[in-house]
């Protein structure tokens, strides 16, 4: 298997002899070393060992770059297994692109001059926001406390490792972190594209935001997901759905622009976190819009609150018929299944969605 080295990566310290980190990949979407620190301009060589039963990769970033690295690495979608995950982005500093169970390899690279904190992370879907780790690169070799230390996962922040962030025995949690809602994951699950977004909102509610056809496909209560299968590598496996679906997306798409029956092209272009909420940004026929789900006040349903900056034509929200909702707006006017928003006011509006009493899909 080959190793994807940028031309940057090259060394540039001849005859330097290196800085040595071995890292495993490990059960539950781990390294087993999940920091370390090097010197400016050392001549650094990382050794990846895959002991998952799994296929990983890791990718060192630029600072701050590790999660629209994990994004860009989503979207290439068929083009993702050629290339080992691997985005061609000036982000990606170096990478070793996926190992099977069993294999290892290294790469040698000259550290960069700059001090800062560098993300090395797993890229293959699914894994980006719980697997990854950070190269600190400094002259003092300090970091923060583990416990305090938001470079890592959080999960890691609780173990009694010390130094240079060596592992304890550590074999890998059931699950590969513990979140307090809201929280998301990237992955693969039943019954939606390959760009799926699960989020948990609460203990009991719960949501899948399709990436790739921009769109709400699906909400849930009961208990969030089985990731087990998937976790274990097999082909083709999805996120399993624990809980009882209560809406399902029946309509062609929700968001039209002018004419109700218009159906608009989407092409997905992010999300930011607010409050530890998605907000999701997306295009409609080249017009940007956000959109942000939270609970509604009594956990029955969801406030899908639509941001439009730019709107300059009428905005029509459309419902599919028997998907479980009851629909309010917080402006515009119904008509059947849909309602019309005035450019003005489609800048901010909240569509509330009720779960129907006894409705299950």
């Amino acid at each position: 298997m080959l190793i994807t080295v940028h031309a940057k990566a090259l060394p540039n310290a001849i005859g330097a002899d290196p800085v040595i980190i071995s890292i495993k990949a490990i059960t539950g979407l781990q390294f087993d070393q999940v920091r370390f620190t090097v010197k400016p301009g050392a001549t650094v060589k990382i050794v990846l060992t895959n002991s998952d039963d799994m296929s990983h990769n890791l990718l060192i970033t630029q600072p701050g770059a590790r999660e629209a690295v994990v994004d860009a690495a989503l979207k290439l979608g068929d083009q993702g297994p050629k290339v080992g995950y691997v985005p061609d982005m000036p982000e990606v500093l170096w990478s070793i692109p996926l190992l099977d169970p069993g294999e290892n390899q290294s790469i040698t690279f000259t550290a960069p001059t700059k001090e800062g904190v560098y993300p090395y992370v797993c890229t293959y879907p699914g894994h980006g926001f719980v697997m990854f780790g950070a190269m600190y690169v400094t002259n003092n070799d300090k970091m923060p406390p583990l416990k305090d230390d938001l470079n890592i996962p959080s999960v890691r922040r609780n173990e009694g490792q010390g130094g240079n962030g060596g592992h304890a025995g550590h074999t890998g949690p059931a699950h590969p972190y513990e979140e307090t809602p809201p929280f998301l994951y990237r992955t693969f699950i039943e019954d939606a594209g390959p760009a799926a977004i699960a989020v948990r909102l609460t203990d009991n509610l719960s949501y899948c935001w399709d990436a790739g056809s921009c769109r709400l496909r699906y909400a849930w209560q009961g208990d969030f997901l089985d990731m087990s299968v998937l976790w274990r590598g097999h082909k083709q496996a999805v996120a399993k759905v624990l809980g009882t679906v209560f809406y399902r997306d029946k309509s062609e798409y929700p968001l039209r622009v002018g004419r109700p029956g218009m159906i608009p092209d989407v092409q997905f272009k992010g999300y930011r976190l607010v409050e530890r909420y998605p907000e999701f940004h997306y295009l409609i026929n080249g017009i940007e819009v956000y959109e942000l789900i939270k609970p509604n006040a009594d956990g029955t349903g969801l406030l899908r609150t639509f941001r439009i900056p730019d709107a300059n034509q009428s905005i029509w929200f459309v419902s599919g018929s028997d998907d479980g909702i009851t629909y309010t707006s917080s402006t515009g006017n119904w008509t059947g299944n849909a309602v019309k928003i005035d450019p003005a006011d489609a800048k901010q509006f909240t569509i509330t969605m009720t779960k129907k009493e006894g409705g299950l899909l």
